[in-house]
């Protein structure tokens, strides 16, 4: 059971000023579930876990975050407003992002302090690259060549290490 489920779902009721009655008809999940949820009594299911993030346009992993991260999530987009700009503009360079992705990218920091439109826009492109070669990597591991870019990640990781 993610541990902090009925901390979070209780943060995203009151952010959207919810009833347990709205979560019931948003999420089709019965109010004695959420109120076990909430009150920390039901071990909430996967599927429930699911309904629950579609029905209040989130993402799973909210119910996994520890709400004293939050106080740093905050700080971070506060600190880094430059980001929304650039998702606002430019909302198809974060297809497929998770809310880690855009946690490590409010994180960061420019030169000087918080991330210029043209730092935001290097760092999106920096992690999305990054993101593709994971995904062209975890492919060539499931077929017949691993044993090949496996030889070649040990040679390229022992040239790191030793320098």
């Amino acid at each position: 059971m993610p541990e902090f489920a009925g901390e979070n779902l209780n943060r995203l009721m009151a952010a959207e000023g919810l009833s347990i009655h709205q979560v019931s008809e948003k999420t089709g999940l019965d109010e004695r579930t959420i109120r076990g949820i909430l009150g920390g009594t039901n071990k909430p299911h996967a599927k429930s876990l699911h309904h629950l993030a579609e029905g209040l346009g989130v993402k799973v992993d909210e119910f996994f975050i520890d709400p004293s991260q939050l106080l740093y999530r905050r700080f971070d987009r506060l600190t880094n407003p430059m980001v929304e700009e650039v998702l606002q503009n430019d909302p198809e360079l974060f297809d497929g992002w998770l809310e880690s992705d855009f946690d490590e990218l409010h994180s960061r920091m420019g030169a000087g302090g918080a991330l210029t439109r043209e730092g935001t826009l290097a760092a999106v492109s920096a992690m999305n690259r990054r993101r593709e070669l994971h995904e062209k990597l975890d492919l060539i591991l499931e077929s017949g060549q691993a044993e090949l870019i496996g030889g070649m990640i040990d040679l390229a990781y022992g040239r790191i290490v030793v320098e």
